[in-house]
């Protein structure tokens, strides 16, 4: 990767699970300017496929601006498993998602640089709250626990299986 890279952040919702499909996509250019997509879909399906859909609408975005170098992260572990560089292909597929991450897959080939990583979902709260508010949701809230309020959750639970 280089200095001339793209990055997106994606995610997808689904409400109910399954139901109708929200997209949310942050797309940073190299020199700062950022895209921000928001998408009800008429489609009716899982999370998984939503967070699909809502990588392949930031890569389709991303191209159609000229990318050409994209890192994208995403919140979804089966997302990055299936199409992650470590992981690809070490993962069975969900059969009924397979072309859909047949079709991801060529759209990531026709980048010259592009890497898709995990992140944890409170790093991904801007693509998440535009997925949402694409089906008329409220952004959700998100725990984040520093080191002492990690330590005090763990010394809680620890106190409590004492008890037992």
């Amino acid at each position: 990767m280089n200095e001339r890279h793209w990055t997106l952040y994606c995610d997808g919702s689904a409400m109910p699970n399954p139901g109708r499909i929200g997209l949310g996509a942050v797309l940073a250019g190299p020199d700062g300017t950022r895209h921000e997509l928001s998408v009800a879909t008429h489609t009716i399906g899982c999370n998984n496929e939503a967070e699909l859909k809502a990588l392949t609408h930031g890569l389709e975005a991303a191209k159609a601006l000229g990318a050409t170098d994209v890192r994208a992260y995403s919140d979804n572990s089966v997302l990055v498993e299936q199409l992650g560089a470590k992981t690809a292909g070490a993962v069975k597929p969900i059969a009924r998602l397979a072309h859909l991450f047949d079709d991801a897959r060529t759209l990531l080939d026709s980048f010259d640089h592009v890497s898709v990583e995990w992140i944890p979902r409170h790093r991904n709260a801007q693509a998440d709250a535009l997925a949402r508010s694409a089906l008329g949701l409220e952004p959700k809230r998100v725990a984040r626990f520093g080191k002492r309020g990690a330590d005090r959750i763990r010394n809680k639970a620890n106190s409590v299986q004492g008890k037992h």
